[in-house]
């Protein structure tokens, strides 16, 4: 049996959600602005694809998670609203329409993801690589804050990457070690780790000024101390921010949420992660990885900057 089967035989009626997780749903003029702008460059936004809690308020704001490589995943995440499947062939103009993008929303932070695209040689490294520099080019003020996923372990496609200067480079682990086979089948717990540490220690090395970062979601069946185990596990890797979250189930087919983690677990989970030593910790229900982004990169050091210049 597939492990999307797998996923999709146990269905459970879903949990009510608590007053907590009520959103704010914002001015829908912005949003319109945003919608029409993406649709017209013919882009994706993670925002959409993985049904964000956010996304009213976010393009409230006139900012949107741009999503490179399509819209269908090579992988089978139990947790993600993204389309999977075989990928088409990556649009050569969608850097650039990145670019154009993020100068006509006027952002001062952009956050750019992708699906996973295992069926290319690179993992799409360097669609990856020119999507930043075609975006510093175009908008020479703008900080650029990557999510970029594993390539496979492969540290030269990563290279690729970091050569292109990210002002924040950002690999999300998802869930703690224990539950990776049923939340990311795909995917390796010390694989996403050591990641995180070869982008830390090549930041460290050349002395310049990004910041790595990850994320994880909660009420997934983690208990609160294996989440405190995760973070000194990032720590361990040098990793600056971390994001924690409270996991949604998109629609009926994906994973079931286990529960839902008050409030005051996550600010508890805040203040042990600054003890631990991160620069930023966002942790609330409704954090998601590029929720409040810019502000999580505010104290950046400016020598990515000054290494673009």
């Amino acid at each position: 049996m597939s492990r999307e089967l797998r996923v999709i035989s146990n269905p459970r009626p879903r949990q009510p959600k608590p007053e907590w997780l009520k959103i704010r749903l914002g001015d829908p003029a912005n949003q319109n602005h945003v919608l029409k702008l993406i649709d017209g460059l013919n882009l994706h936004t993670v925002c959409q694809e993985a049904r964000c809690p956010n996304i009213f308020e976010c393009w409230s704001d006139r900012t949107a998670t741009f999503m490179l490589g399509g819209d269908i995943c090579t992988r089978h995440c139990g947790f993600c609203a993204v389309g999977k499947g075989e990928p088409g062939k990556l649009d050569a103009e969608e850097p650039r329409h990145v670019a154009e993008a993020v100068q006509h929303l006027n952002l001062a932070h952009t956050v750019i993801t992708s699906v996973n695209r295992d069926d290319l040689p690179d993992g799409g490294a360097a669609h990856w690589a020119e999507t930043i520099r075609q975006v510093r080019a175009l908008n020479p003020e703008c900080k650029v804050e990557v999510l970029i996923p594993d390539f496979n372990g492969d540290e030269q496609a990563l290279n690729m990457v970091l050569d292109a200067l990210p002002d924040v480079l950002n690999h999300n682990t998802e869930t703690i070690a224990r539950l990776y086979r049923r939340v990311r089948p795909d995917a390796g717990y010390q694989q996403s780790l050591t990641l995180l540490e070869r982008a830390a220690r090549r930041r460290d090395l050349e002395q310049r000024g990004m910041l790595t970062k990850s994320g994880i979601m909660v009420g997934l069946g983690e208990t609160f101390d294996e989440v405190v185990e995760l973070m000194k596990d990032l720590r361990a890797v040098s990793c600056d921010i971390m994001t924690i979250g409270q996991y949604l189930q998109p629609y009926e087919k994906r994973l079931p949420v286990e529960r839902y983690v008050t409030p005051e677990e996550f600010a508890q989970w805040r203040d042990i992660g600054m003890t631990l030593g991160f620069k930023h910790v966002e942790s609330s229900p409704l954090t998601r990885s590029s929720y409040h982004a810019r502000e999580q990169a505010a104290d950046r050091p400016e020598s990515v900057t000054s290494a673009v210049q």
